[in-house]
């Protein structure tokens, strides 16, 4: 399976690269396709540091569209509309949104979209074919790039098509200790993302670090 990953320069893009690439062909993309060949070239090294071998390569975000079976869209919630714009290409696509619109004051705070979620504003901007699937929402953000640390989180996944959704918990299961866990249809998607403010409250105020979610 390859997956694109648009965004796949950022902190959580580049992290999602060095989890995923050990068992699928991923594509990192990016504005600016340098950036995404010179990521990659970080996470193959680092990678082999710990012995692991990977698939990896830098494109356009176009490409990674173009050329990935899953799209995930690892980009801030500010930049998702912008960048959509400038896409095309996600018919019949499983487009995986671990995107959170959150705001910042003396606290964080949900900060939905009309559509309620972040993910139902993405479903509205896609193809009626593709498929969109909020997940990894509430995964620590430097998490991702620790590979020497396994992540031991529980992923809640939200999703209108009970075979993609199914692909998707495969992917999260095959992540680290991650373990996925059905959430309901994608209008369930904004409790999900809310749950990521609340986290960042507790880890600010109680001076924890990596607060995460784990059902038991």
């Amino acid at each position: 399976m390859k997956i694109g990953i648009v965004g796949g320069t950022g902190e959580i893009g580049e992290g999602m690269a060095l989890r995923l690439s050990p068992k699928y062909d991923v594509i990192v993309g990016s504005r600016e396709e340098t950036k995404a060949v010179t990521t990659c070239e970080a996470c193959r090294e680092a990678l082999a540091g710990q012995g692991i071998p990977c698939s990896l390569s830098g494109v356009s975000n176009q490409r990674a569209v173009d050329e990935g079976d899953v799209v995930v869209l690892a980009i801030p919630f500010k930049h998702v509309a912008p960048t959509l714009k400038t896409l095309g290409g996600f018919e019949d696509k499983i487009v995986i949104s671990p995107v959170n619109p959150i705001e910042r004051e003396t606290y964080f705070y949900y900060a939905p979209p009309p559509e309620g979620s972040a993910a139902m504003m993405i479903r509205s901007m896609l193809p009626e074919t593709a498929t969109v699937c909020a997940a990894f929402n509430n995964i620590a953000a430097n998490r991702w790039k620790k590979i020497d640390e396994e992540l031991d989180y529980s992923v809640a996944v939200c999703c209108d098509d009970a075979a993609a959704k199914q692909t998707v918990m495969e992917i999260v299961n095959n992540v680290s200790h991650l373990r996925a866990y059905d959430a309901g249809p994608l209008a369930a998607a904004s409790m999900v993302e809310s749950v990521t403010p609340l986290l960042l409250n507790i880890g600010r105020f109680n001076r924890m670090r990596d607060v995460g979610v784990r059902f038991v």
